[in-house]
């Protein structure tokens, strides 16, 4: 990659398209999240059992597969903008070093206890924070390879990772922790006491994050709004397209192949059931290539109110993932306590348009805290940890 020391550092500005993105994802995420709180009795799997999986849960499960892919490649796109701005691909690395380093701190810590209530922790689930973080922290070393090797290296990871679906170590083996944390989804132990699970296996997302990372420059100072449209438009296309021709031939990219079914509306469901626990190569296609279009329509079609509300949650991104954490949990007690367990183990509402209602209810109520924060980040430039929220 050109070196960035030459640039001159520029005045620090957000582009309203990635964060108007990054809100739309970061609803998704919570509507996910009052269904995990508020719906749980209703087990969702990975991928979905169609034949036990409704459509209108399967739908509202499916919107939330956007989220974890979309947010990784728009962190590596913005540790980009950030060296741009910066000058700097020291400062860059150094940037995602530390922030990669709170992010994993916060997951095992205040993150993993918005989760259970139980402290000490008997169980530690490493997800997409942590995820995040430690994808930052292979970033900032990536990040000083050429743009090209780092492009392919990107490519690699993300279409070549379910070679390794075979490749697998058992407990007790040397192997065992490392490749539980890189590619198969399992459990750590530490003795009694305390168990890891590693929810997102980090290959592909090491993947995504460089892929995202490289397509900074379409963003850069130099490249002209119509050339970067065009960008995304031709990968976000040819993204859906190969989706389309290895999920129809069942070739390669997703372990269980997709079946007609009975009815249209059955085949769509297989269609699109698709693995996030490590995310298939189909998985990626899929939600990168709606992400692109995404990404390419807000920026063609700006001004709209709620992009200004999705852009104030896309300010503030970490902020609000720990607000609403603690606030869905402190709900679901509050729920607990008045109704009682009227779910078998669980609390839970009858009908999922109520997780809807709570998901819009709970975006309008947070939105003035993070509003706050965000104005909170732009006022006041010189507390640095700020930034990292």
């Amino acid at each position: 990659m050109p070196s960035l020391s030459s640039v001159p550092a520029r005045p620090s500005g957000r582009i309203p398209a990635i964060d108007i993105l990054r809100g739309l994802v970061i609803v998704l995420m919570l509507l996910d999240h009052v269904r995990e709180t508020f719906f749980l009795h209703h087990q969702v799997n990975d991928p979905m059992d169609i034949a036990q999986t409704p459509p209108d849960l399967f739908y509202s499960r499916l919107l939330a597969h956007l989220c974890a892919p979309v947010f990784i490649f728009l962190t590596g796109l913005s540790a980009w903008l950030y060296a741009d701005r910066q000058g700097s691909m020291r400062a860059a690395s150094g940037f995602l070093f530390k922030r990669g380093l709170l992010l994993v701190a916060l997951e095992v810590t205040v993150i993993n206890f918005a989760w259970t209530f139980i402290f000490p922790p008997t169980v530690i689930y490493l997800q997409v924070i942590w995820a995040i973080g430690c994808s930052m922290l292979a970033l900032a070393a990536l990040v000083w390879l050429p743009r090209p090797l780092l492009t392919t290296l990107g490519l690699i990871l993300v279409f070549g990772h379910n070679l390794l679906d075979g490749l697998h170590f058992g407990p007790g083996t040397f192997m065992h922790s490392p490749w539980a944390i890189l590619h198969d989804r399992g459990w750590l132990e530490f003795g009694d006491a305390l168990r890891l699970r590693t929810s997102y296996p980090l290959l592909p997302w090491i993947g995504v994050i460089a892929l995202g990372f490289a397509a900074g420059p379409w963003f850069g100072r130099t490249t002209l709004p119509a050339n970067r449209q065009s960008r995304l438009l031709y990968c976000g296309l040819g993204a859906l397209l190969l989706f389309v021709l290895l999920r129809q031939s069942n070739a390669y990219g997703q372990a269980q192949p997709w079946q007609t079914g009975d009815t249209l509306a059955q085949g769509l469901m297989s269609f699109v059931n698709i693995t996030k626990y490590p995310p298939s190569l189909l998985f990626l296609l899929l939600t990168l290539g709606l992400g692109l279009l995404l990404l390419r329509a807000l920026e063609r079609h700006p001004g709209h109110r709620w992009q200004a509300v999705l852009q104030t949650f896309g300010g503030a991104p970490m902020f609000f993932y720990i607000l609403h954490l603690y606030v869905l949990k402190l709900l679901y007690l509050a729920a607990v306590g008045l109704w009682g367990l009227n779910q078998g183990e669980y609390y839970g509402f009858e009908r999922l348009w109520a997780v809807w209602v709570v998901t819009l209810g709970l975006a309008a109520a947070l939105y003035p805290a993070v509003r706050w924060f965000g104005q909170l980040k732009r006022r006041r430039p010189d507390i640095a940890w700020l930034k990292y929220f």
